[in-house]
């Protein structure tokens, strides 16, 4: 594992509770149905009441589309500026000398997306909770109930990572590279255009492979898979390090858990496109591609 300290398993984060270091984040957003007729994919909502009805101790909420994402565009959750970044966490108390701690429900996917942003903003005292709120539950640690508390503010320095998201036009560009790959983290019955796409027009980015992210958590405990199992799913795609990799999904959440794991096995030349399947299947400009 490249990176140790960018999963944390709940045993660890259990005995650090109280460290005044250390700053836990519940990054769960729910995805809702939209009404009939209606061209948005879905409606995102901030999981808060959840949250309020219990949350490892000590947590703060983070609200990923309402304060972490760019509000000037129709599409969900595309990264703000760098500087709309530094104030948030700043405010939420991200700064110098702290640990942070993601964690989320049902799927690990919010927690990854908020690792990979910190990531891209030069942040690296980050790690994901192995299992999200899930595994914490049942395994019957503790909970608090009520709001979050906040920690003190924080003044967040930020030293951004050049290409670690990328725009349509990159995609676009990649396309038939022999040194490059795109992987869709969408199910393979998407990626392969057999069901209709809530985003738009069904089917994937031309010459795009497909390693699931849910494919690489372990149903069982809603933790990760093994770094074997994942490496060998994406090696039975072509996937390689001395390859460009450009991961999507439908919103450039779900791909970050690919993202998270890729980084893991030491690949170093990692992008995201942010806009996803949210953008390309809606854009008649751009190809797309079925079975």
């Amino acid at each position: 594992m490249r990176d140790p300290n960018a999963l944390i398993d709940t045993a660890t984060l259990a005995a650090s509770l109280g460290d005044p270091a250390l700053r836990v984040f519940d990054c769960t957003t729910r995805l809702d149905p939209t009404p009939a007729g209606s061209p948005e994919p879905y409606i995102a909502v901030p999981c808060r009441e959840a949250f309020e009805q219990g949350h490892v101790p000590g947590a703060d909420f983070l609200d990923l589309q309402g304060e972490f994402s760019d509000t000037g565009t129709h599409l969900h959750f595309m990264m703000p500026s760098v500087a709309h970044l530094m104030a948030a966490f700043g405010r939420h108390g991200v700064g110098p000398g702290t640990r942070v701690v993601l964690y989320s429900s049902g799927t690990m996917m919010w927690a990854t997306r908020f690792w990979w942003m910190l990531r891209s903003l030069g942040f690296d005292d980050a790690a994901v909770l192995d299992g999200g709120l899930d595994k914490w539950k049942a395994e019957g640690r503790p909970l608090e109930s009520g709001a979050a508390r906040g920690y003190p503010a924080a003044i967040f320095a930020a030293a951004p990572r050049e290409g670690l998201f990328v725009d349509a036009a990159a995609v676009k560009a990649a396309i038939g590279r022999r040194d490059a790959v795109t992987v869709n983290a969408l199910g393979p019955q998407f990626h392969r255009g057999l069901e209709p796409s809530r985003y738009g027009r069904p089917g994937r980015v031309p010459g795009s492979v497909n390693v699931s992210a849910a494919t690489l958590v372990d149903p069982a405990t809603k933790g990760f898979t093994t770094l074997a199992d994942a490496a060998a799913r994406f090696a039975a795609q072509g996937v390689t390090k001395d390859k460009h990799v450009i991961c999507y999904c439908g919103g450039g959440i779900s791909a970050t858990i690919d993202l998270f794991l890729l980084h893991q096995l030491g690949f170093d030349d990692l992008t995201l496109y942010d806009g996803s399947m949210g953008e390309w299947a809606k854009d008649e400009s751009l190809p797309i591609e079925t079975d």
